[in-house]
């Protein structure tokens, strides 16, 4: 029987497929190469040399300076303003700012929840809008001309659950900020934050329960208040003082040809102070100067004080009784202020004769000092100055309505509205006047001294250009016993030379460095 040969099996017509799929060797991915992110990315070289900037110690005027400057080019933005929450912390004050006039800084002034900026600190969240002027809670400083300015951006300052500040931009167009500038700029207020409460602005000024003597000791305090001659000034404190009620001297010491000196001098005094008032244009303000001429070239007033003197009174009886007179004179015809405010000027005037003709040591100061006191007067002009302040604080009574032009025609950096200054400072205390941002330092740190210093040796040498001193021989009264013709219309001659030979104080000696020798070591 025949056998069958097995059989074969047949191919299939489609070779075997693996389920499974074979990646070549070829197909891998390579890794992605990191990207370093170099110079030449402008807004990223930017913040980085923010954040470099920010994360260093510095004085607190450098950091209200470079920060708004610098967040202001990162958004590419024309205004960058940076508040500071002071008083009982329901204030803003506008402490630094760039695109605005200098001016500006330290007097802008918004209570929280008032306009847009204090909206955003009382909600703590930003706030923008693109024409702000048409925002409900927009509150306009004309001054300022904001308008040119309408894309808004307000970003509260926060730290520890609170607002400490606020940092406003503003740009011209219409386009918004992005989502992406608000975050990055919200980020960007941390190191602000920081940097404000290591200047212990806040704390300072609100720590009032804790029971203390007076004076700073050696603890850095940092007072604000409104700027109002710009500049910088280091020295040490001291208190304006006034002539003693009660004299020094007995009768017999005195020499009363001292007085007849010291009426010449302050009648020269006193035209060159009218020419330097027309020289820095405040004529009209200081217009009260001209009374003053008129009283110290009165030969009734001087004849009275002269006449006491040969009743055998010493010169401080004298004027002292010279001013009660003027007094009960003025009080005697109720409700003439005029004449009241003639009185307090004699008074005044009688001050600064009695200090030229007869020193009272109780009363000098020292030289080269940063004066604080409650207000200013023209004896300040005549006897303070000639020690030579480089720069003045005053407290919030200053209120008159002559601080102003008086702080001006002194010419050393000054600012007004220093609460508590009398509490946190000592006499001889080391001082820094910031009057471009509005705050008194107390014991200053080692830093800021060096950075006062170093712009000290930037500036040039101090100009006399425009010096009024000394004046010319005041012309001898009218033969009606007033002033001089001249003077009744503020023009008195006076020699245009150095400042130097009568000690009175101008801006120029603000700027000279401080040294050893100005009682800062």
């Amino acid at each position: 029987m025949a056998t069958r040969p097995p059989s074969k099996k047949k191919s299939s017509a489609h070779p075997h497929r693996s389920s499974k799929k074979v990646v070549l060797e070829d197909d891998v991915p390579e890794p992605a190469a990191p990207r370093i992110h170099g110079h030449g990315e402008r807004r990223l070289d930017l913040v980085l040399d923010f954040v470099s900037f920010v994360a260093k110690p510095m004085p607190l005027s450098l950091l209200l300076d470079e920060a708004p400057r610098r967040i202001a080019e990162i958004v590419g933005a024309e205004v960058a303003s940076l508040y500071l929450l002071e008083g009982d912390g329901d204030e803003l004050v506008l402490r630094g700012n760039v695109g605005f006039p200098l001016g500006a800084r330290g007097k802008v002034r918004l209570l929280v929840g008032e306009g847009i900026t204090g909206m955003a600190v009382e909600c703590q969240r930003p706030i923008s809008v693109i024409r702000a002027s048409q925002h409900q809670a927009y509150r306009a400083f004309p001054e300022l001309h904001e308008e040119r300015y309408p894309v808004f951006l307000a970003v509260p300052i926060l730290s520890h659950h609170r607002a400490v500040g606020a940092l406003v931009v503003q740009r011209t167009g219409a386009k918004a900020f992005e989502p992406r500038d608000i975050e990055l700029i919200t980020a960007l207020t941390v190191p602000i934050s920081s940097g404000v409460r290591h200047a212990q602005l806040v704390e300072s000024t609100r720590e009032r329960a804790q029971s203390r003597r007076t004076g700073g000791g050696t603890r850095k305090v940092t007072l604000p208040g409104v700027p109002m001659v710009p500049g910088r000034a280091l020295g040490a404190m001291a208190a304006l003082r006034r002539p003693a009620s009660s004299p020094a001297r007995s009768p017999g010491s005195e020499d009363p040809r001292l007085l007849h000196s010291a009426f010449e001098l302050v009648g020269r005094a006193l035209g060159a102070l009218v020419t330097r008032a027309a020289l820095i244009e405040v004529s009209a303000e200081a217009s009260f100067l001209d009374t003053y001429l008129l009283m110290v070239t009165d030969s009734r007033l001087r004849e009275r004080a002269f006449e006491l003197i040969g009743e055998g009174k010493s010169v401080a009886h004298a004027l002292g009784m010279v001013a009660r007179e003027a007094n009960r004179a003025a009080n005697g015809i109720v409700g003439d202020p005029f004449l009241q405010e003639r009185a307090r000027d004699i008074e005044d005037l009688c001050d600064a004769l009695l200090m030229l003709s007869s020193p009272d040591a109780r009363a000098e100061l020292p030289s080269k000092a940063v004066l604080l006191g409650d207000q200013l007067t023209v004896f300040d002009l005549l006897v303070s100055a000639k020690a030579q302040p480089v720069g003045i604080a005053l407290t919030d009574r200053a209120r008159g309505p002559r601080t102003k032009v008086l702080l001006q025609l002194m010419g050393v950096p000054a600012i007004i509205d220093v609460s508590g200054a009398f509490k946190w400072a000592s006499p001889g205390d080391v001082a820094l006047l910031d009057a471009d941002h509005g705050f008194l330092v107390i014991n200053p740190s080692r830093a800021e001294v060096a950075s006062v210093r170093a712009e000290r040796r930037n500036l040039p040498p101090p100009s006399t250009a425009g010096a009024v001193w000394p004046p010319a021989p005041f012309p001898a009264p009218s033969s009606s016993g007033g002033a001089p013709e001249s003077a009744r219309h503020g023009r008195v001659s006076v020699v245009p030379v150095t400042l130097e030979s009568l000690d009175l104080s101008t801006k120029e000696h603000a700027t000279k460095t401080p040294s050893e020798e100005d009682g800062v070591s």
